[in-house]
């Protein structure tokens, strides 16, 4: 998995973006990379963050669209390849962790 990782310490508009195995094609453009930016408490209302941290499908799809650049459209993310789904799903966790909890993750190469 590859992942740039802007991040400012202690800033919760860090962004993690995703390159995509099967890009996403919206009209003429071909999307081959997403951000995903920390969300914020209100990105994260109706969701229940236990079913986040383990990365359940419904959960994860109905986040996405609330912290990515391009904003996906919930029916492009249910269109997404299982590999980038959870591509998704660990990189939404990851930014959710406490900046030495990331640091153990990116040293794991997990994200």
């Amino acid at each position: 998995m590859t992942a740039t990782t802007n991040t400012t310490a202690g800033k919760a508009g860090s962004l993690t973006t995703v390159e995509l195995d099967h890009p996403i094609t919206r009209g003429e453009t071909e999307i081959r990379s997403v951000q995903i930016r920390k969300p914020k408490a209100g990105d994260l209302r109706g969701v229940s963050l236990s079913d986040l941290f383990d990365m359940k499908a419904d959960t994860v799809m109905a986040v996405l669209p609330r912290v990515s650049t391009p904003t996906l459209a919930p029916h492009e993310i249910n269109q997404l390849e299982v590999a980038d789904l959870f591509k998704f799903s660990v990189r939404l966790v990851a930014v959710l962790l406490p900046a030495e909890a990331q640091q153990e993750v990116t040293q794991l190469g997990l994200n």
